[in-house]
């Protein structure tokens, strides 16, 4: 005759919770993402997030246009400055957990440069990027009254290709070494990296919305004019300047990453002050 406790040791763990519950449990708590579920993970994020930047960039953008009577030209710049900078700022706040908050294929490409993301991850990164922002501007164009057009990248009058070029260049490399140094660079200042890289955006697109229509981003330039469809003769500028501008910033990063920045400056993450030199 079996032991009268005998079954309840079958069925439970002396506790009175079932074998078969702490089972599943502990198969959960070993459950990890593979490498490629990875990668797919991260790209659903660079999907989604990068529609909603662009989605309320380019909306804010067309508001602006539609209520271009009323508003001063200096003022038009500020807003459209400010939609785009803000709707990075809480977008990247929202999704760097997931995949970064990259939303740019020229920041993607500057944190591989720098190593401080796989190449490997690219190739899914960057399509998503590129099919999302045309879902925004589709998007765009369908819920809203006016001309998609009008929010495409184009140099203003007395810029030359080569002046845009150049300015896109410098205008992403100040974009891309901020998400270096505050995002990919782990500090006491990583936990706010958004605010700055927002800010950023909203800093280069003061001159970038005048000069050349501030793309900063390949991914800005396509997907509205996609969605228009009108794209300018030399809208091949809004690829080449964003890229030059990921190398030049991730280049200079690796040069004080190789030779140790934080000894020229030190202290900068202690609560206690210097200690001076005798």
């Amino acid at each position: 005759m079996p032991h009268p406790h005998e079954k309840r040791r079958e069925h439970d763990d002396g506790y009175g919770e079932p074998r078969q519950d702490i089972h599943r449990e502990r198969r959960y708590r070993r459950w990890h993402l593979n490498p490629l579920e990875q990668h797919l993970v991260a790209a659903t994020g660079e999907f989604v997030g990068t529609f909603l930047f662009l989605f309320f960039g380019y909306a804010g953008h067309l508001m602006v246009l539609d209520l271009s009577e009323s508003t001063p030209g200096a003022s038009r710049i500020m807003y459209i400055a400010f939609a785009y900078g803000f709707s990075l700022l809480v977008t990247v706040w929202a999704f760097y957990r997931i995949s970064g908050g990259l939303f740019n294929p020229a920041v993607t490409l500057g944190l591989c440069i720098s190593g401080q993301l796989p190449w490997a991850r690219a190739p899914f990164l960057i399509p998503a990027q590129l099919i999302s922002c045309m879902c925004a501007g589709a998007v765009v164009r369908a819920m809203f009254p006016g001309d998609v057009a009008s929010i495409n990248t184009t140099l203003a009058p007395g810029v030359n290709i080569a002046q845009g070029v150049f300015a896109e260049m410098f205008f992403t490399s100040y974009l891309v070494f901020v998400v270096l140094m505050l995002a990919a660079e782990k500090s006491k200042d990583t936990p706010l990296a958004p605010v700055g890289i927002g800010l950023a955006l909203f800093v280069a697109e003061i001159p970038g919305v005048y000069f050349t229509g501030g793309s900063l981003n390949p991914a800005r330039s396509f997907g509205c004019a996609v969605a228009a469809p009108s794209f300018p003769g030399y809208h091949w500028i809004y690829w080449v300047g964003p890229l030059l501008g990921a190398l030049l910033a991730s280049g200079y990063y690796r040069f004080i990453k190789l030779y140790h920045y934080e000894e020229a400056n030190p202290g900068q993450d202690s609560t206690r002050p210097p200690t001076p030199e005798v």
